[in-house]
């Protein structure tokens, strides 16, 4: 049994992100879960706030969730982040190149977010599913 665990602790990175490359910390290193989280509350509240301008006096409802995925899809594929990601420090790449995230992938990614589960199972480089799925990874600034 004991053997089977320090295999295990072998297998496991120092650091997450260390095996993709990624440094251990500062900017172009994995952005830790407290920063991804602040975000998408930020976002999931910029979202409710702009529709609420439009539907008061009633509550913004499910049209709160078409204004999150405008505000989370153009940003993401055209400059990498979304507001609430820019104001934590942080923002998507792809796992490829260094090019643009791109709609397509921006879109399978916000339309990953809202299922829940994809966004919330992770990997010991700090990935969740939805990160491995469209091919990104979320860095430090």
């Amino acid at each position: 049994m004991n053997h089977a665990r320090e295999q295990a602790n072998d297998d496991r990175p120092a650091y997450r992100g260390e095996k993709i490359g990624l440094p251990e910390s500062g900017a172009g290193s994995a952005a830790p879960l407290g920063k991804r989280l602040l975000a998408f509350v930020v976002d999931l509240v910029l979202a409710a706030m702009i529709t609420a301008a439009f539907t008061a006096p009633a509550y913004p409802g499910d049209w709160s969730l078409l204004t999150w995925l405008v505000i989370t899809v153009v940003p993401v594929s055209f400059f990498g982040a979304t507001p609430g990601m820019a104001l934590c420090k942080i923002w998507v790449a792809r796992m490829d190149s260094t090019g643009m995230v791109g709609p397509l992938r921006a879109v399978l990614r916000a339309l990953l977010t809202v299922l829940v589960v994809p966004a919330v199972i992770w990997d010991f480089n700090g990935r969740s599913w939805h990160d491995r799925l469209t091919g990104t990874l979320v860095l430090r600034r």
